[in-house]
């Protein structure tokens, strides 16, 4: 299959301690791939280095062929490849509306536009009920976002990841801090966003990236460890005592 992204040789030092090293990973376009590993992996530091929100030491990353290792967050969501965090960023007092909205405004090429009235932004609540209905949020549209559980607000923060119109989700965690209905609420979210788009996600709920992956790669102590289907990875003997069997001591 044709490749997203794709990092070659990536390593990241800080001053003497090689936390990422000598990566080579594929992202294959239309799949959902999982970056997983015990605490101290750098599995983070590899996720923070493909998003671009740190610099590699060494190393090429590529997306969609095109070059990206020297550029910004900023440049590359606007390529068609945006993230999401550990902690969902959300306007607590906007509504589910707004807040969406507040995304599609990028798309006017000029600031915000917080000072305007809704009459005027109300030209982009269309589309972003559009994105909202996706992450199956529509009888919440008017809520604030204050309000809702903290499943919600994930869902939220994906609409409002999927306004940014991404060829390419990348996310951090977004199971963190979750009871079980919310963990099946974003899986299938997950799921059903992923049918025209590509995910990476850093996950440590083994449950869920066996149920959604097709690909996963298992990051110990800074380098790939293995990499392949649930099923593969689960048998390998250096995974069960790096990772598997580490989680249930």
């Amino acid at each position: 299959m044709p490749i997203a992204l794709q990092a070659e040789g990536l390593t990241k030092e800080f001053k003497g301690f090689i936390a990422v090293n000598n990566v080579n990973l594929s992202i294959e376009k239309g799949t959902i791939h999982a970056l997983i590993g015990p605490n101290g992996a750098g599995k983070t530091t590899c996720f923070n280095l493909l998003t671009k929100f740190l610099q590699p030491t060494r190393g090429k990353i590529t997306y969609e062929g095109r070059d990206i290792t020297k550029l910004k967050p900023a440049e590359i969501a606007r390529m068609g490849m945006v993230r999401s965090f550990q902690i969902s960023a959300v306007f607590p007092d906007l509504t589910v509306l707004q807040n969406v909205r507040v995304a599609l405004q990028r798309a006017r090429g000029d600031s915000y536009d917080f000072w305007r009235s809704d009459k005027v932004l109300s030209k982009f609540d269309a589309q972003a009920l559009d994105y909202i209905d996706e992450v199956g949020l529509s009888a919440l549209a008017h809520e604030r976002a204050a309000s809702l559980p903290y499943g919600r607000k994930r869902a939220l923060e994906i609409a409002t990841t999927l306004a940014l119109s991404p060829d390419m989700l990348l996310l951090d965690e977004p199971m963190a801090g979750m009871g079980r209905e919310d963990v099946e609420l974003i899986s299938r979210l997950i799921q059903r966003i992923a049918e025209n788009r590509t995910v990476l996600m850093v996950e440590h709920n083994l449950s869920v990236v066996a149920d959604l992956s097709d690909r996963i790669t298992v990051l110990a102590r800074g380098e790939i460890l293995a990499e392949g289907t649930y099923a593969e990875i689960s048998k390998a003997p250096e995974v069960i005592e790096a990772y598997i069997g580490a989680s249930h001591d």
